[in-house]
């Protein structure tokens, strides 16, 4: 799943790309994928874009007083193309669920591989009517994101970190990939309860995520969209590698395996050494 600093890096390759451009189409392809109807989205077509936006993980493109909002969710990428196909897309059971073709002929394909279809584009008179969006907690690069503000919402949790970190409405962006990354490099379990933390450890946490989010941002800007998935894999320590040896003290990264996701964790960098049962609800292992 595309998070913060992928989505991040894709507006800016957007805002590269797209501002003063003009739309010409905007064809949505899967039946799903439109998720609002006033305004069409007709409604972008002979405006020029003015800004390239981005909120938590949602991508937002404004023209003519009108924006294309867009979650790319699991398996969803945008794909851009310096010139389009002439012929217009049809609908299918292939990738493909919408297009945006400029006037110059250049555009771009918003595609989601699988059978399970989350994609999702909202088109909108203001960000703020996307309900994801309007949930959204803070953005943890934000110049104003401190680590007083970060204690202030721990405050009063009592879920796991691993949890917390992935709940937008707490703070946007993070997903299961980064939040495995901030906790290897704050040194905890993925299942610490937030109330037990120590100042310290919220310093740490704080520390961790700006720093991991940072760096993954910085790896990612000038790169092109096409590669950039590879480019999040490359760049990723602990998360998706399982069975390999930890980065930083060599022990075996480990994996706690749910109905729909993973976490990938070290044992010794995290855990004090001990494995995690393989649980929803793990406890350390006595």
């Amino acid at each position: 799943m595309p998070e913060l600093p992928e989505v991040e890096a894709l507006r800016e390759f957007l805002d590269e790309h797209l501002v003063g451009r003009e739309i010409a189409r905007v064809v949505p392809v899967a039946v799903s994928v439109l998720k609002t109807y006033d305004p069409p989205p007709s409604a972008l077509e002979g405006a020029a874009v003015t800004s390239v936006g981005r909120h938590g993980k949602f991508l937002d493109i404004g023209a003519g007083g009108v924006h294309l909002v867009t979650h790319l969710a699991r398996a969803g990428w945008l794909r851009w193309k310096d010139e389009l196909p002439a012929e217009p897309p049809r609908p299918g059971k292939g990738p493909l669920a919408l297009r945006v073709a400029l006037a110059d002929g250049a555009g771009f394909d918003l595609t989601e591989a699988g059978t399970k279809k989350s994609l999702a584009v909202y088109v909108v008179r203001d960000p703020a009517d996307v309900p994801g969006v309007a949930r959204l907690g803070p953005d943890p690069l934000a110049d104003g994101f401190g680590r007083d503000r970060f204690a202030e919402l721990l405050r009063g949790e009592r879920r796991q970190l691993k949890g917390a970190l992935r709940d937008q409405s707490l703070i946007a962006g993070i997903g299961n990939a980064y939040s495995d990354e901030i906790l290897h490099a704050a040194r905890m379990s993925p299942f610490k309860p937030v109330a037990h933390l120590t100042d310290d450890e919220i310093t740490a946490l704080y520390e961790a995520t700006r720093a991991t989010l940072a760096e993954a941002v910085a790896r990612s800007r000038g790169v092109a969209a096409g590669r950039l998935k590879a480019e999040k894999k490359s760049g990723l320590r602990v998360h998706g590698r399982a069975g390999e040896a930890c980065p930083v003290c060599g022990d075996t990264i480990r994996e706690v395996s749910f109905s729909d996701s993973s976490l990938q964790y070290c044992p010794t960098c995290q855990t004090g050494g001990k494995p995690l049962a393989d649980r929803r609800l793990s406890r350390l292992l006595k």
